[in-house]
């Protein structure tokens, strides 16, 4: 049965702040196995679409931004660098909700990349140097012995570094969409808007986000 649930009377001045609380009770409840994936979409120079799953890594309710992190020579990183916007989907099926995120994207800083690197699992940084995603491999075989010669590079307890191929990403939004599943195909949309700066730099130049509720 579809829950009793609509956004409030009144929209937020701002979305994020929901899209945080929406999360957080995602991740409480722990019916979802994954509450903080989202899917990202990209699309290349010719306008090809493409789209895939990734983790939320952060968001900046005062800012507007979203971050995840992923192999800078990957095919969304290609896309991203010639087309610097995407558009994210979460999607919380037990709670009956879904967020719809665009916005430009740009680079993390190094210094950001570099300390969520140093928090992730031993076994997870060796296999950032270990993979060149989206590049072809022979076998699974020659996947592992690459991993196995970063390994032994790596040997000991010395610390590793982040690879220059590898670090975050920062989404700034200027659309997003909250939406609650209702009864008889009655459900609750609302979008917000925002004019970004040019300048991608200028973090406190965004305009106003503008609210309107929509027909679902």
């Amino acid at each position: 049965m579809v829950p009793d649930q609509s956004l409030p009377e009144m929209l937020p001045a701002e979305p994020m702040s929901l899209v945080v609380a929406w999360l957080a009770e995602a991740t409480r409840r722990g019916d979802q196995p994954n509450p903080d994936a989202m899917v990202l979409a990209s699309c290349d120079a010719a306008g090809h679409p493409s789209a895939r799953v990734v983790l939320s890594k952060g968001i900046d309710v005062a800012a507007g931004t979203i971050r995840f992190v992923t192999n800078y020579e990957s095919r969304k990183a290609h896309e991203l660098a010639v087309q610097p916007r995407a558009a994210l989907v979460m999607f919380w099926d037990q709670m009956h909700r879904q967020v719809r995120i665009e916005g430009a994207v740009q680079k993390a800083s190094a210094a950001d990349s570099d300390a969520y690197f140093a928090s992730r699992p031993r076994a997870s940084q060796l296999g950032a140097w270990a993979s060149a995603q989206s590049q072809p491999v022979a076998s699974r075989a020659a996947l592992h012995a690459q991993y196995e010669d970063v390994e032994a590079r790596f040997a000991g307890n010395q610390p590793v570094p982040r690879p220059p191929h590898w670090g975050g990403y920062v989404l700034r939004a200027d659309a997003v969409e909250l939406w609650l599943q209702g009864s008889s195909r009655m459900h609750d949309r609302a979008q917000w808007r925002r004019k970004l700066p040019q300048d991608a730099g200028a973090a406190d130049a965004a305009g106003p986000w503008t609210a309107t509720r929509l027909q679902p």
